[in-house]
Formats: C-alpha cells, sequence, structure tokens
C-alpha cells in the first residue's frame, strides 16, 4: 500500500526521506554525551509509534462510533544497555490522555483494541517492553 524511504549516514549525521519532507540533523541527546543538536532515532521513533498508535484508535473508533475529537497518545522511548545481550535495547511507554466520556474501562477497551491494530505494535511485539 505505501513504502516510506529514509537514508542517513550516521547517528551524527542527517537522516532525510525520499520525497525531501523529512531532513533533520542528527545528534547524540546530552544525556548521552552528545551535543542535542539534533533528532535522535529515538524520537524519530516516539513520533511514528504515537502517529500509527493513534490512527489505529482513530480507525477503531470510527468502527465504533465513539468520539475521540480531544484523544492523543505520547509514546515514551528509552534506551539502554540490554544485559541478555551485551548490546543496546529499547522500551517504550505509551500514554493515552482522553476526554471524559472514555476515561475508565471505555478508554482502556479502545487502547486495548489500538494495540492490536498498530503496525508498529505488532512489529515490536515480544521485541520491545511496551507499557500501555
Amino acid at each position: 500500500m505505501y513504502t516510506a524511504v529514509a537514508t542517513t549516514n550516521d547517528r551524527e549525521g542527517r537522516t532525510v526521506s525520499s520525497d525531501g519532507h523529512t531532513n533533520l540533523p542528527l545528534a547524540h541527546p546530552q544525556a548521552l554525551g552528545g551535543n542535542g543538536q539534533g533528532t535522535t532515532p529515538e524520537q524519530l521513533f516516539a513520533a511514528g509509534y504515537a502517529a500509527c498508535s493513534a490512527s489505529a484508535m482513530g480507525e477503531i473508533a470510527r468502527q465504533e462510533e465513539i468520539n475521540i475529537a480531544d484523544a492523543s497518545i505520547t509514546a515514551e522511548v528509552s534506551i539502554g544497555k540490554n544485559p541478555a545481550n551485551g548490546g543496546f535495547g529499547l522500551a517504550v511507554i505509551m500514554r493515552a490522555k482522553f476526554p471524559d466520556h472514555l476515561q475508565g474501562a471505555a478508554g482502556k477497551s479502545l487502547l486495548e483494541k489500538s494495540h492490536a491494530l498498530c503496525p508498529y505494535s505488532k512489529a515490536t511485539r515480544c521485541n520491545i517492553k511496551v507499557v500501555e
């Protein structure tokens, strides 16, 4: 249906999409000893995951005729050492902000269905710890 293409030369370089809409400097964050003067891969992943999750939530809401006009999804992506393989790993916390009518069980149900539908969630399932 759609293929996104981006080229990156280094974690301290640039990332550019084939259509030119994304053209960003990359840099290590200050927390990891970098200058913090660019976007990080973790920020890009967080943005993509949040957008995909929000899109899945919108699809479920349309199917179930639920108003989610004031809802939003925030993804927090952390990188850290992975002692199991000696490399690095990611962890994700997904936070949803819902209007009053979606507090409690209604919102939880919508999130669970969205998580099941979202392609990012499917791709990361059993690979990245995701907390909703």
